[in-house]
């Protein structure tokens, strides 16, 4: 891959602007051309992540995968890792926590998820990502428009004020933002990609086991996190603020 190339904030509107008919294909040629080592899929095995991954594969970019094991993930997601390392024959990079589970509860207490649940998502969640996004130029990932009213607005490619003291930006980029779930959904099983079980039991969105549930008809995808919480969003995709 060859270096990354700088981006100015017009550029990166303009381009998205251009890419909201691109195929996903074309958006992540792009991305791996223009931020060569610098730029990494970040997924939890959603539907729309599988999919993204399953293009760049299919075009032979070489771009990395990297996944967040908070401690608190189903044993179908991670059995779900290791069936995903062999259908798309690649690596995926786990970042962890600095904290285990029982660390963090002897510091915070037991089920800090039952009574903090955005310090939770933080620690064990945010923190990993952040660390990680440091050493990159730009992040793919699986988000789309159709998934909840907070990710209504998302644009193929996002720019964010990532570490102000350094003026580091970063580049998100979501190839499949103007995707449906029924597109989604027809393209793994039309291709055979492996998916997480816990999908055909109701579960549309799957994060950590105890802030997880089914969705019953009419809800959003999302609508299964954090039941109890005014919680939508566990803070990896806002902690950067607003789209610059």
């Amino acid at each position: 891959m060859t270096d990354a190339v700088l981006l100015s904030v017009e550029e990166i509107k303009a381009l998205s602007r251009e890419f909201e008919t691109a195929s996903p294909g074309q958006v992540l040629q792009w991305a791996a051309q223009a931020f060569g080592s610098r730029v990494a899929f970040g997924t939890s095995f959603q539907g729309a992540g599988l999919v993204a991954i399953h293009h760049a594969v299919s075009l032979g970019l070489s771009i990395p995968v990297f996944t967040i094991d908070t401690g608190l993930l189903f044993q179908e997601t991670l059995a779900l890792k290791l069936r995903l390392e062999q259908f798309f024959g690649i690596e995926i990079e786990t970042l962890t926590p600095e904290m285990s589970v029982s660390e963090q509860g002897a510091e915070f207490g037991p089920n800090l998820w039952d009574k903090n649940p955005d310090l939770c998502c933080t620690l064990r969640k945010v923190f990993p990502l952040q660390k990680k996004l440091s050493t990159l130029d730009a992040w793919i990932t699986g988000v789309r428009r159709e998934q909840s009213g907070t990710r209504a607005k998302t644009q193929t490619l996002e720019i964010y004020e990532f570490d102000r003291l350094r003026s580091k930006q970063i580049v998100k980029v979501n190839p499949l933002a103007t995707w449906s779930s029924q597109q989604v959904w027809d393209y793994i099983r039309d291709h055979g990609i492996p998916y997480n079980p816990l999908k055909d039991r109701g579960f549309r969105s799957i994060g950590c086991y105890p802030c997880t549930r089914a969705v019953i008809s009419g809800e959003d995808e999302r609508a299964g996190r954090w039941t109890g919480f005014e919680k939508t969003e566990c803070g990896i995709h806002t902690f950067l603020g607003e789209n610059i």
